[in-house]
């Protein structure tokens, strides 16, 4: 049970590919689980000497998501940094997390939303953050020790 929720144990894990960090990290993890992981990647991250089991959709802006939103079910994990497709997948997927293993639920999805649109607000009228901060060798330690959690407890 996390934040108040009771998932089911997770059957297999769904990484949004194109830019996230954790990839061989998902990888060794989901194996030591004997969980299968695929990999959705636009055609433009195309690479031969990628392990595992990859799906390459068109580069239209929303091909990843729509795949992705296609493959999940109820047992299944999905990894993303996308804020809207984590929206789309919550009434559909086991659990959705991003690249730090923080959980996305019904109870923060709005506020991330929001913030999103803010940000996106501010953007259009020409004020420009710095962005996000680099992924560090500690947030890749953490999201490792969040999903092994995530799937110990899930079993």
């Amino acid at each position: 049970m996390f934040n108040g929720r009771s998932y089911p144990a997770v059957t297999d894990v769904i990484v949004d590919a194109d830019a996230c960090p954790v990839k061989e990290e998902v990888a060794e993890i989901a194996a030591n689980f004997n969980i299968p992981v695929v990999y959705v990647a636009s055609y433009n991250h195309f690479s031969i000497n990628r392990s595992g089991n990859w799906v390459y959709v068109d580069t239209m802006k929303e091909a990843a998501d729509m795949k992705i939103v296609n493959l999940a079910k109820r047992t299944t994990l999905v990894i993303t940094q996308d804020i809207g497709l984590a929206s789309l997948l919550l009434a559909k997927a086991a659990l959705v997390i991003n690249q730090y293993g923080v959980i996305y639920d019904e109870n923060t999805i709005d506020g991330s939303l929001e913030r999103r649109y803010l940000a996106a607000k501010q953007r259009r009228q020409g004020v420009h953050s710095k962005g996000p901060k680099a992924f560090t060798f500690e947030n890749r330690l953490d999201f490792k020790k969040r999903f092994v959690s995530y799937l110990e407890t899930m079993e």
